[in-house]
């Protein structure tokens, strides 16, 4: 009975840590609203994917370590060693965009968007922009690999003899993830310091004015 008391507690601990799991101790009304469940959801796909991701980069490493050992010194090697790392590499990148969106990861330009101040309707506008960007971009992902997938399903890969459309697979499933955030980014149901792979970006320009604004402050009192 112990041990069964520890595994459930270490699973709902891993669960909250994780936020796969609604803490209804923040509704003390006990009325958890809609909005709760779709974060939750959101969440749990972001969890799938970024495991889905660890194993196809862990499964590409070992794959070709272990080809590379056998062929340089068993003077052999593995038939399908360079078709599956392939295909694995096209997984992880449109699993890695598609969580790069979540936690707005990717490489951005703010020159200008730091010039205008902080939560004005310049920077609502611009943060609107970028999300209906990639709202398009995902929608495009998911349609066209989608299409992809159709007119490729006669036909096999060369060495492992899988089906052809199994290497656009990455594509659908990323762009519905990518149009799936920017919906919730979009309607507001999500918050953009809901963080799941990172902390929160320093603003440095921000903290320079707050340096300066407590540097006038001192030299005024003495």
């Amino acid at each position: 009975m112990g041990s069964k008391n520890n595994k459930g507690g270490w699973w709902s601990n891993y669960l909250r840590e994780n936020k796969l799991i609604i803490n209804k101790t923040d509704y003390p009304k006990g009325q958890v609203p809609a909005k709760a469940y779709i974060i939750l959801v959101n969440h749990w796909c972001h969890k799938i994917i970024l495991t889905i991701a660890q194993i196809a980069v862990i499964v590409m490493l070992c794959t070709v370590f272990m080809n590379v050992v056998l062929r340089f010194c068993f003077n052999s090697g593995i038939a399908w060693a360079e078709e599956v790392p392939r295909l694995l590499v096209v997984l992880f990148s449109f699993l890695a965009c598609a969580i790069g969106v979540r936690d707005h990861m990717h490489i951005s330009v703010t020159i200008l968007y730091n010039r205008f101040p902080k939560g004005g309707k310049a920077r609502k506008f611009m943060d609107i922009l970028v999300d209906v960007s990639t709202l398009i971009c995902g929608l495009m992902l998911l349609y066209y690999g989608t299409m992809f997938i159709v007119r490729l399903r006669p036909g096999a890969l060369p060495m492992t003899g899988w089906p052809t459309w199994v290497q656009y697979i990455p594509a659908p499933i990323g762009g519905f993830v990518m149009a799936f955030d920017s919906l919730l980014f979009l309607f507001h149901v999500l918050d953009p310091d809901d963080l799941l792979y990172s902390e929160k970006e320093v603003d440095y320009a921000e903290l320079v004015k707050q340096q300066e604004a407590e540097l006038a402050t001192q030299g005024g009192k003495n």
